[in-house]
């Protein structure tokens, strides 16, 4: 076993990513300044996603194990370097620490992260395979990572915009994926919704869950929430986004791709216009 695949399970990236989504939800809720800051429960929060993110990563590498032979062989199950069994064991250990992070959250913190342990293990039993089911499984826990940075603060409400813009472009990417995986996907027996419907009906209910998070994001400036700082700096995430949806009609994995740094921009926004707000 080596520990560099070990590593390579959790995708760290990915993993860090959704941690720096969560403190950009406590953030966008108010609870890192001012007199009330609650950097610590942040700071716990974070770490948990973090842990957590790496444990489903890794579990469902488990479970995608001979999956990942056909559309994925460089992993680490696929190629060797970890086995199943050591897998299964990492993720484990990496929940447990998890939860008993996230158990020092408020009780609502708590719940949201109960739920999306459960979501995880369903989708990975259950949904994954099923038309679309399994996509919005991952949409929701994709927006919850907001949802859970603003919770551990206190305020799980003020990033509820966040959370559901988050999730619908993250339902975008799932789709535009699964095109880009249905090869491999089919010979498992898997029924994604491309493998359903079609590959190219998939993509446009992918560019109309896109098309409505790029409408809605200027709510939080609407309702004043942001400030005008936001607005400017949401528009080239959208537009990002609307690109690669489009370019994923002729070439899915640089759409899915493309379509990530589109979301970092749009996130990055709530930061920008946070920073405005408090200015």
């Amino acid at each position: 076993m080596e520990p560099r695949g070990l590593l390579e399970l959790t995708r760290p990236v990915n993993a860090v990513v959704a941690g720096v989504l969560t403190l950009i939800g406590a953030f966008v809720a108010g609870g890192l300044t001012g007199p009330g800051r609650a950097l610590v429960p942040a700071a716990a929060a974070a770490l948990a996603t973090v842990l957590a993110v790496a444990a489903g990563n890794a579990v469902n590498d488990y479970f995608d194990r001979d999956i990942d032979r056909v559309n994925a062989p460089d992993r680490p199950i696929p190629r060797g370097a970890v086995s199943p069994r050591a897998a299964l064991a990492f993720s484990g250990v990496l929940f447990a620490v998890a939860v008993a992070l996230a158990l020092t959250l408020p009780l609502v913190a708590i719940a949201i992260a109960v739920v999306n342990l459960l979501a995880l293990v369903a989708y990975t039993e259950l949904f994954k395979g099923l038309p679309g089911v399994g996509n919005a499984v991952v949409a929701y826990l994709g927006g919850s990572t907001f949802l859970f940075g603003g919770a551990a603060v206190g305020e799980p409400l003020t990033a509820g915009v966040l959370a559901a813009l988050a999730a619908l472009s993250t339902l975008a990417r799932e789709l535009i994926k699964d095109v880009e995986d249905i090869d491999g996907d089919r010979q498992e027996g898997l029924n994604t919704l491309p493998i359903a419907v079609g590959e190219r009906p998939a993509l446009v209910v992918a560019l109309v869950a896109l098309a409505l998070a790029v409408a809605a994001s200027p709510l939080p400036y609407l309702t004043g929430t942001l400030g005008v700082a936001y607005l400017v700096a949401v528009i080239p995430g959208d537009a990002v986004m609307l690109g690669a949806a489009v370019e994923a009609f002729g070439d899915p994995g640089a759409g899915q791709r493309h379509m990530k740094y589109g979301m970092f921009l749009a996130a990055a926004a709530f930061v920008v216009g946070r920073v405005g707000v408090l200015v």
